[in-house]
């Protein structure tokens, strides 16, 4: 799968990442994942102290797949609101996935301050605004349902938001304990981290094919070698689609932009993470060194090439609505990409279980808050595989709908 294309402003934060060398030689594991990005590198770091032989294998170099284009909002809500998901799931499942999202940022945050590298990990507010009248109801309606379940938002109304920002909207729900943070050095410090853990890192390793002996997988690489392994995780993004389709999963394809840095930020409280009820939205946010990331624009387009040759309308696009919000901001773009983005049709992350994959994972963290996701299924893939996590049956394919008093 071509995923993206273009040019990627995170790899040219952090020039001199580590290396690793590609496998050599014929091994066995207890887990093998497959998928050098940041979902490889979180399931890396949950696994890493567990006492088992863990190996992670990466086609091509650590890092610079979907992670490179990630925008790295952090946040708890999600493209479809809660109060939408609680018509298939039911309020006791949906208040648990609200929960684990939560915790999960608690959790990058944590390991974000054990790696070796910093990767800006910085908590920012939210501000979720109306993007059309017919909007207003639904957002009020979601805003009170986070608050009854203790989340950190409020309503702010089209005046507040006039004399906070250099725009005015007809409202939005403003969340606290979001975050942002780099997502290339935060990938290439987990694998640091777990690497002088033990766990073995091979880059330009890719897979070629897979057989089961006793149930137990064997996987092919590239190199001419193979891998036993008691367990596979695999966590290669988007690219997990080439080895098992997933008809639930959805692919649009996206776009962002990246300035240069800019002389200030003008109208904008509190550099706040920003996005909207349109659909498809824009979103937004600021870096370290003053710059602005914007994306979305997102359309229904799953050829490489067709999405590509749209790239530099979409950037002047994006320039345009970024403009709109902030005109006393001047911005140059410097880099600009286009991707495919995918989610799940029913709108929560998933963990596929397959019977012609026996002993294996797929770590699917689809959706807008992918590397939320990624912790959150990493996690609860971890404790699956040295004993149980109640959390598994929400994320798997079959996952049970209207599920009532789930939790007590």
């Amino acid at each position: 799968m071509d995923v993206q294309s273009g040019s990627y402003y995170w790899p040219s934060t952090f020039k001199d990442a580590p290396k690793y060398s590609p496998l050599d030689k014929d091994i066995s594991c207890d887990v093998l994942i497959v998928g050098g990005g940041t979902a490889g590198a979180q399931s890396a770091y949950y696994l890493a102290d567990t006492g088992l032989e863990v190996v992670v294998i990466e086609k091509e170099i650590i890092g610079l797949g979907s992670s490179a284009t990630n925008t790295c909002l952090l946040q708890y809500s999600g493209d479809k609101m809660f109060t939408d998901l609680i018509h298939s799931f039911g309020d006791d499942y949906i208040t648990r996935h609200l929960q684990l999202c939560q915790h999960a940022i608690d959790e990058i945050e944590k390991a974000s301050q054990e790696i070796a590298f910093d990767a800006d990990f910085t908590r920012r507010d939210t501000l979720y605004y109306v993007s059309e009248q017919k909007d207003l109801e639904s957002l009020q309606k979601e805003c009170r349902w986070l608050q009854e379940r203790g989340a950190p938002v409020e309503w702010v109304s089209e005046k507040w938001i006039r004399n906070h920002y250099s725009f005015s909207r007809l409202g939005a729900i403003y969340s606290k304990n979001d975050a942002e943070m780099n997502p290339y050095v935060f990938t290439h410090g987990l694998f640091s981290y777990v690497h002088k853990r033990g766990v073995k890192v091979y880059e330009h390793t890719g897979m070629v094919g897979e057989h089961y002996e006793n149930q137990q997988p064997v996987i092919r690489t590239n190199t001419g070698h193979s891998i036993h392994a008691k367990t596979v995780v695999y966590a290669a993004g988007y690219e997990c689609m080439e080895i098992k389709t997933e008809k639930k999963a959805r692919f649009e394809s996206t776009y962002t932009m990246t300035t240069a840095p800019v002389a200030s930020f003008t109208g904008w409280y509190k550099q706040t993470l920003l996005w909207e009820t349109a659909r498809p939205y824009i979103y937004m946010r600021t870096t370290p060194d003053n710059r602005i990331i914007i994306g979305g624009l997102d359309e229904t387009i799953d050829d490489a090439e067709e999405r590509d040759q749209k790239m530099i309308h979409k950037r002047d696009l994006l320039v345009k609505e970024l403009n709109a919000r902030f005109p006393d901001i001047t911005v140059e773009p410097e880099f600009f990409a286009a991707a495919f983005y995918g989610g799940m049709v029913d709108g929560l992350p998933m963990i596929g279980s397959y019977k012609e994959y026996p002993n294996s994972y797929f770590l699917l963290g689809y959706g807008d808050n992918g590397t939320v996701y990624n912790m959150l299924l990493a996690k609860i893939i971890r404790d699956s595989i040295v004993g149980e996590n109640d959390d598994l049956s929400l994320y798997l394919p079959h996952r049970p709908m209207k599920m009532k008093k789930l939790y007590k």
